[in-house]
């Protein structure tokens, strides 16, 4: 390949930190993504690293060049796994950059200042660049939804490209006659792998900034389909996914219940004790709601001081069982405000599509008679609809 090395050196590193200043200005849009951050620095060490290695002339006097510009770029490869693994699970282990800056340290100083042996060097080196790459391609090929899994594959790849090309590099050192290798020596490999190299971090940009597009979309629609206050699902997507399961229990005759449930004398705790408690009182039910019911199940608020909770493949007997723990776990909780102790209950009313039918405004009338039935008895408690029904028919 008829291209100069050290040109090529210094391209890559031009490339990796003009990317790494596009990742800063993303990060400034993030909010509270984390890993962007881990994913800017480490670019910039990773360049600067690069940009070091220009100025090794084969000079005693630059040998110690090289040792700061490998222990630049493996402080950079620990930095990118971090922001892998924080950007997945927002938590990373800040020590493995400190460690892999240490393990490059060490072994650069011994083959460039006290045992001076460039194949030696360019051997162990490659392979440990090797292996951070190939750990960083390993964290990002997971199972996960789309369209985040095809921004993960593709960095991963990226990842991948740069562990195999690092790879082939330090075998074919490795196999080289000695003193037959030095950094800008025309030999095909020095080119090559810079070539490579270079496409490969453009990639890698290109996909981490496309991991941020998709999270941040996520995250906007997540917004879209919840209540601000609880967390909860709002009620237009709770009516979207009515829609949807009404739809399949058409089709296969599945059954399909619903909860509507009412904060007792809601009116009075925001008289007595404020808005800003009556809030906390509905959060408060949202996370009990929510360790409460199943896996399967949608949880959303419906308006006010109303949720609702779709149950599919439910009938309405076990949405009552469901409903009554819920309804003790709630009654249970003890909410302290400004010194006062505040306890709280709801009432629930309860229907399926075997008697109210499949359609959700069916559904959701049919559970608001059995609600108001609830506290019309005395509040604190579930009704079943099909209880009202035979009410009425007596």
């Amino acid at each position: 390949m008829n291209l100069d090395s050290r040109t090529m050196l210094v391209m890559m590193s031009a490339l990796i930190l003009l990317f790494s200043g596009l990742l800063t200005l993303a990060g400034l849009h993030a909010g509270n993504t984390r890993g962007v951050q881990h994913w800017a620095i480490g670019g910039l060490c990773i360049g600067l690293g690069l940009g070091f290695s220009y100025f090794q002339q084969e000079l005693p006097g630059s040998t110690w060049v090289l040792v700061i510009g490998s222990t630049l770029a493996a402080a950079g490869m620990g930095l990118q796994f971090n922001g892998i693994q924080a950007f997945k699970t927002g938590l990373c282990n800040r020590y493995i950059p400190w460690s892999l800056a240490g393990l490059v340290f060490i072994q650069s100083v011994w083959f460039v200042a006290l045992h001076p042996d460039i194949h030696a060097r360019v051997v162990s080196n490659s392979f440990v660049f090797a292996l951070c790459n190939a750990a960083c391609a390993r964290a990002l090929f997971i199972r996960i939804e789309q369209p985040l899994r095809t921004a993960y594959w593709f960095t991963g790849a990226s990842f991948a490209v740069v562990a195999v090309t690092l790879l082939l590099r330090g075998i074919i050192v490795y196999l080289a006659p000695a003193n037959s290798y030095g950094l800008y020596l025309q030999i095909p490999i020095n080119p090559a792998s810079f070539f490579i190299g270079s496409m490969a971090q453009m990639c890698l940009a290109f996909g981490f900034v496309l991991m941020l597009n998709y999270r941040l979309s996520a995250d906007l629609q997540k917004l879209a389909l919840s209540d601000a206050l609880t967390g909860a699902l709002n009620r237009r997507s709770l009516e979207q996914e009515a829609a949807r399961l009404s739809a399949r229990c058409t089709r296969t005759g599945d059954a399909l219940a619903i909860m509507m449930i009412d904060v007792d004398h809601f009116k009075s705790i925001n008289d007595r004790y404020g808005h800003p408690v009556g809030d906390e009182v509905l959060r408060r039910l949202a996370t009990v709601a929510q360790k409460t019911i199943r896996i399967d199940d949608y949880f959303a608020r419906y308006g006010g001081e109303e949720f609702c909770i779709l149950l599919p493949s439910t009938i309405e007997k076990d949405a009552w069982i469901l409903a009554d723990r819920l309804r003790q776990s709630y009654a249970a909780l003890v909410m302290e405000f400004g010194g006062e102790t505040l306890h709280s209950t709801i009432s629930i009313g309860v229907s399926d599509s075997i008697y109210a039918g499949v359609e959700f405004d069916s559904l959701v009338a049919a559970a608001d008679l059995a609600m108001y039935r609830a506290k019309q008895e005395g509040r604190n408690r579930v009704v079943m609809h099909s209880s009202c029904l035979n009410q009425v028919n007596v």
